[in-house]
């Protein structure tokens, strides 16, 4: 058994979602969105990087000297999976380990709204998720393929780096390839997907321009692409992808993405008003001709309007999300105000902190 396999097992029953491993620091948990230090002793260089490295295979200890950093998956037997993400730096090496949990969440555990049930219906196109590091992007996608998995006879085909949830056999085939392991890159998977038979096509992350443009390519073809972006909110998601292209082809993308974009799912975890927990606030487009309109016409800051009054197909806005948790007595009013945006939202928050 490894070292940390026993500082695993206690950030799992202390409900901790990541676990920092640091030279000159003692272990670090991540609690309902906060750090906290524990009081294990504090860690020399050499042993941090012992504790590391004995969890990883030949292979990857040979990518980590080459590269300096890596991304990989590991699994206790019993307790559940972690992925880890090592790096060197001026005082050595360290790494986060965030905590897989042991079941697949359904998408109602998960907090999102039942609309996004209905979104999955869509049998082609593109389906984003979006939102900050570490909002549970990767946690919704797992429920979006269970989900899939439970209700269709499709071959899922996902792409990930590592693989963190793993999915068993239900209605659906489900082929889990991990870059560095079973593909070389994102790009390398993507091209040979589309030979491979898939229905649903899981990415990830778009990172780069060719993988944008392979996924959406793939969603032009009548296949159904899930993947996520770090962005934080729709418009901002539907400029990223256009500003990725050269200026020359932004227009020619804009009709594109008019027609393959089906949805964006922003998503943001919130600590609860007695910080035992962390809630999600959910924002949501749903594309439909109005939306697709503004999109190919280079209108984009107009989209958030059509939003405010697509309200009945099931669309929200962030601010709208973030006010219902403050509504329904689940965040304070203060935590509310650190996560809403418009001015006019801001104003009603910091009126109800005067009162």
């Amino acid at each position: 058994m490894a070292e940390l396999d026993k500082v695993f097992q206690a950030g799992v029953r202390l409900r901790a979602s990541d676990i920092h491993v640091v030279p000159d620091e003692p272990i670090i948990l991540r609690r309902n969105g906060a750090l906290v230090k524990t009081k294990t002793p504090k860690l020399s260089r050499e042993q941090s990087r012992r504790l590391i490295t004995e969890l990883l295979s030949d292979a990857d200890k040979r990518t980590l000297e080459a590269r300096n950093q890596l991304d990989f998956s590991y699994e206790v037997e019993g307790l559940g999976r972690f992925r880890g993400s090592a790096m060197a730096h001026n005082r050595g090496l360290s790494a986060a380990f965030r905590v897989i949990p042991t079941t697949i969440p359904t998408l109602s555990s998960t907090g999102l709204p039942a609309v996004v049930e209905t979104i999955l219906d869509q049998h082609q196109g593109m389906i984003l998720v979006t939102g900050a590091t570490g909002m549970g992007k990767t946690t919704t996608l797992a429920a979006m393929v269970d989900f899939i998995n439970e209700r269709r006879a499709h071959h899922i085909l996902t792409v990930e780096d590592p693989i963190e949830f793993v999915h068993p056999k239900k209605k659906g085939v489900v082929n889990q390839r991990q870059v560095g392991r079973d593909t070389h890159s994102y790009l390398n998977a993507l091209k040979g997907a589309l030979r491979e038979d898939p229905d649903v096509i899981v990415i990830g992350e778009l990172r780069d321009l060719e993988t944008i443009s392979l996924a959406i390519s793939a969603a032009e073809t009548g296949h159904l692409v899930i993947g996520t972006l770090s962005t934080t909110n729709a418009p901002k998601t539907v400029d990223r992808i256009i500003d990725s292209y050269p200026p020359g082809e932004q227009s020619q993308i804009r009709s594109t993405l008019a027609e393959t974009l089906k949805a964006v799912i922003t998503q943001k975890l919130i600590p609860s008003e007695g910080k035992d927990r962390m809630l999600m606030a959910a924002e949501i487009l749903i594309v439909n001709l109005p939306v697709a309109g503004l999109i190919r016409d280079s209108k984009v800051f107009q989209i958030a309007n059509l939003m405010q009054t697509g309200k009945g197909l099931g669309m929200k806005l962030m601010d709208e999300s973030v006010m219902e948790l403050y509504e329904e007595g689940l965040i304070s009013v203060e935590t509310a105000l650190k996560h809403v945006s418009s001015e006019t939202t801001q104003g009603r928050l910091r009126a109800k902190i005067v009162e």
